[in-house]
C-alpha cells in the first residue's frame, strides 16, 4: 500500500509538472479545473492515507473512483488517436497511455474497499460535470495540438465518458449492497 502510495505521489507530482504550460496560460479561476489526470490522483492519494490510517475520506473515494476511471480512459483514447492522426509514438507518450491505463485499473480494483454514500457520489458527479463544462464551454481542455480539429467531438466523446464513470460510482460504489470489504483482510 505505501508503494502504490508513492507511485500515485510521483504521478500527480509529474502530472501537475506536465501541466505546467497549461497553467501558466489559464485564467486563475479555472486552475482547480485544468489539470484533471494529476487532480484525480491526487484524489486517490488522500484515499490511500486514509486506508493507511484506517479511515475512509468518503469524498475523496467518490472523486478518486469517477475521476481516476475517466480522465485514465480519457488520456488512453486521446494518446491513442495522436497517434492515429499523426504524432509521434514516443517513450513519454507510451508512458502516459500505460500511466493512465494503470489510473483506470486502480480506481475498479479498489471499488470493493470505498465507502461511497449518495451525497458523496452526488459532489463527485456535479464536480465531473462542471468540469467538462469548463473544458469544453469555456475552453480550457488539455491541450493536443494533433487533436485541434476534433474538440466538438472529443467534447461529445467527453460527455458520454463521464455519464460512463458517474453511473459506475452509483452503480458499484453507492447502489451496489455493501459487504463491508476492508483493507485488513486482505493484510495489506
Amino acid at each position: 500500500m505505501v508503494l502504490l502510495l508513492l507511485f500515485n505521489i510521483f504521478g500527480t507530482l509529474y502530472g501537475f509538472y506536465w501541466y505546467q504550460f497549461q497553467l501558466e496560460i489559464t485564467p486563475l479561476i479555472f486552475i482547480p479545473f485544468v489539470p484533471d489526470s494529476p487532480t484525480a490522483s491526487m484524489f486517490f492519494v488522500f484515499v490511500l492515507i486514509g486506508f493507511l490510517m484506517n479511515k475512509h475520506f468518503k469524498y475523496m473515494e467518490a472523486l478518486a473512483l469517477l475521476t481516476l476511471f475517466k480522465y485514465g480512459t480519457w488520456a488512453v483514447v486521446m494518446n491513442v488517436l495522436t497517434f492515429i492522426h499523426g504524432a509521434p509514438i514516443s517513450l513519454v507518450a507510451i508512458m502516459l497511455i500505460v500511466s493512465h491505463g494503470a489510473m483506470a485499473i486502480q480506481a475498479l480494483l479498489y471499488i470493493p474497499f470505498y465507502h461511497i454514500e449518495f451525497r458523496h457520489f452526488a459532489v463527485a458527479a456535479i464536480w465531473t460535470i462542471h468540469n467538462d463544462v469548463i473544458d469544453y464551454v469555456y475552453g480550457m481542455m488539455p491541450i493536443y495540438h494533433t487533436l485541434d480539429d476534433f474538440k466538438d467531438h472529443i467534447g461529445y466523446f467527453t460527455f458520454w465518458l463521464s455519464i460512463l464513470s458517474i453511473w459506475i460510482v452509483y452503480y458499484f460504489g453507492v447502489q451496489k449492497p455493501k459487504t463491508k470489504t476492508t483493507l485488513s483482510s486482505y493484510n495489506v
